[in-house]
C-alpha cells in the first residue's frame, strides 16, 4: 500500500492533467460546458420538489422554511450524485482505458484517482450552486458546513472502495456494469433522499439501517438543512467500514492488474 501511495504522489501531475483533459473532453462542443454537471441534478430536484413538496414538507420537523423539502432534497442529492459518479466511473475505468494501459507505462493505481478527481470537481460545482440557491431561498450557510469535508471523505472512501472492486470484476465479467445500473436505481429508493426515514415502519427502517449511504446522506442533510453536526457514532462505523473496503479493493486491484491487461 505504501508503494502505491508513493506512485500516486510521484505521478500527481499526471493525475491532475488527466482530470483536466477528462473534463475538457466531456464537454467538448457543449455551449453550457460544465454547467451540465449542475443542471442535471438540479433538474431532478426540481421535478421531485414539484411532485412531492406539499406531501413531504410536513414531515420535516423543526424547519419553518417553505422550501425546506427542496433543501432536504438538494442536500441528499449532493451526497448521492458524488457516490453514483464515482461508482459509474470506476465501473468502466479499466475497460475504457484498456489501450492506454497497454501502450503507456504509468502506475495503474493512478486511474481510480483520476476518476475520483473528475467526480470531485463536478461535485464542487454542484455544492457551490446548492449553497447559492440556499441563500436565495432564505437558508444561509452555517458553521455546520465545516463537517462537509469529513462527510465527503467518507463518501469517497466508500464509493471508491466499492467502485474499484466492481471495476476489476467488470473487466472479467462485463455483465457487472449492466447489473449495477439496476442496483443503483433500487439503491436510490432505499436511501432517504426523496423521503424521510421517519415515515417508514420499523421493519423497513431496520433494512435501511444496513445501508451505508443512509448515514452519509443523513449527515449531509443534518449539516445543510438543520445546521447541526452529523450523528458521529454511525458515521464513525461507516467510515471504518469504508476504509476497510477501500484497502481490500486496492489489494484485489493490485493482484488482478497483470491479468486485467491481458484480458483487455
Amino acid at each position: 500500500m505504501s508503494e502505491m501511495a508513493r506512485s500516486v504522489w510521484r505521478y500527481r501531475h499526471f493525475i491532475l492533467s488527466s482530470v483536466k483533459n477528462d473534463l475538457k473532453a466531456r464537454f467538448a462542443r457543449s455551449r453550457l460546458g460544465g454547467l451540465w454537471m449542475v443542471l442535471q441534478p438540479l433538474a431532478q430536484v426540481a421535478i421531485y420538489s414539484l411532485v412531492l413538496s406539499r406531501v413531504m414538507a410536513a414531515k420535516l420537523p423543526g424547519v419553518t422554511n417553505q422550501y425546506a423539502y427542496s433543501i432536504y432534497l438538494m442536500a441528499g442529492m449532493l451526497a448521492w450524485s458524488l457516490f453514483v459518479e464515482i461508482i459509474q466511473r470506476s465501473l468502466n475505468l479499466f475497460v475504457d482505458n484498456g489501450n492506454l494501459m497497454k501502450k503507456i507505462f504509468f502506475p495503474r493505481v493512478c486511474l481510480p484517482f483520476i476518476g475520483v478527481g473528475t467526480a470531485l470537481v463536478g461535485n464542487a460545482f454542484l455544492f457551490a450552486a446548492t449553497v447559492f440557491i440556499f441563500a436565495i431561498v432564505g437558508h444561509p450557510p452555517t458553521w455546520a458546513l465545516l463537517w462537509l469535508p469529513l462527510l465527503v471523505a467518507v463518501n469517497v472512501a466508500f464509493s471508491l472502495g466499492l467502485g474499484l472492486l466492481l471495476g476489476v470484476l467488470n473487466v472479467f465479467v462485463r455483465d457487472v456494469g449492466q447489473i449495477m445500473a439496476v442496483v443503483l436505481q433500487l439503491w436510490f429508493w432505499v436511501t432517504p433522499i426523496v423521503y424521510t426515514a421517519g415515515i417508514l415502519g420499523n421493519g423497513f427502517r431496520s433494512i435501511i439501517a444496513l445501508n451505508p449511504m443512509y448515514y452519509i446522506v443523513t449527515g449531509f442533510q443534518d449539516v445543510m438543512l438543520y445546521g447541526k453536526a452529523p450523528q458521529l457514532m454511525p458515521l464513525l462505523w461507516t467510515a471504518l467500514g469504508s476504509v476497510v473496503l477501500l484497502g481490500l479493493s486496492f489489494i484485489v486491484f493490485r493482484r488482478a492488474a497483470p491479468e486485467m491487461v491481458d484480458v483487455l
